[in-house]
């Protein structure tokens, strides 16, 4: 089991409903300080509440994470923290599903790039000055087995994702020899209040890919990111790791 040394510090981006929702719950409840963002400035507040009412140490900031002027959310998250140790991004939209490349709304593609691949680009410059400062630092981006397999009738969610893997493999080179580690996570379907939102059809073509013939849980995605956002998680950088029940396997 993952246990977090004191202090140290996790700002979850996505931490309102979802997989952020309980990676951030698991970790505060193995000795780390969480600090809950989210688009949904309320759901991040009432999130980082619940966490102190367990018992937990947690704060909750609204965060766009396409906005280009993040710079005052982070002072406060910094203020907040005093040293930032770990940043998870588990921000991302699906867009417009069931479609063919040929039907694919541009704007709707623009959309799902901004928030999918910009937005990790972006937070991750705003806080990889703070880590490097600290000669450590721990950033894992949520991919998806999409990104690595391509899921028919969504183009734009895979496209993205496929840059994500590429973006933290470049940028765990960048990094390799400052203390601070990269990677990603691919999940294949996890019950996520966005999985829900798709269509029956879209969910069942995805599942019947996995060997496993299920979902995976909230809270074998909250294991897997606690290790990788933690110290024990020292010699792999610029990697996916795979939680797809089997689909991939490279």
């Amino acid at each position: 089991m993952t246990s977090f040394p004191t202090p140290y510090t996790i700002a979850i981006i996505g931490a309102a409903s979802g997989i952020g929702r309980a990676a951030a719950s698991l970790m505060a409840g193995r000795g780390a300080a969480v600090i809950c963002l989210d688009r949904d400035g309320e759901g991040a507040r009432r999130a980082a509440n619940e966490i102190a009412a367990a018992g937990g140490k947690a704060a909750g900031y609204a965060l766009e994470i396409t906005d280009r002027s993040q710079k005052a959310v982070w002072d406060a998250v910094l203020r907040e923290s005093g040293q930032l140790h770990a940043l998870v991004n588990c921000a991302g939209v699906t867009g417009k599903t069931n479609l063919k490349v040929h039907e694919v709304d541009p704007d709707d593609f623009d959309l799902v790039y901004r928030i999918n691949m910009l937005g990790p680009l972006l937070v991750s410059q705003a806080v990889l000055p703070h880590m490097m400062e600290k000669n450590y630092g721990r950033i894992l981006h949520l991919a998806s087995i999409a990104g690595k397999d391509g899921n028919a009738g969504m183009t734009a969610y895979s496209a993205t994702k496929a840059g994500v893997i590429g973006l933290v493999k470049s940028m765990g080179k960048d990094y390799a020899e400052t203390g601070i580690t990269i990677n990603a996570l691919a999940p294949a379907v996890i019950r996520t209040p966005m999985v829900a939102a798709l269509p029956e059809a879209q969910v069942a073509y995805m599942t019947d890919k996995i060997p496993m013939k299920r979902c995976g849980e909230l809270e074998e995605a909250a294991e897997m990111i606690a290790w990788i956002v933690s110290p024990a998680c020292s010699f792999t950088t610029g990697f996916t790791f795979d939680l797809s029940g089997g689909r991939a396997v490279y």
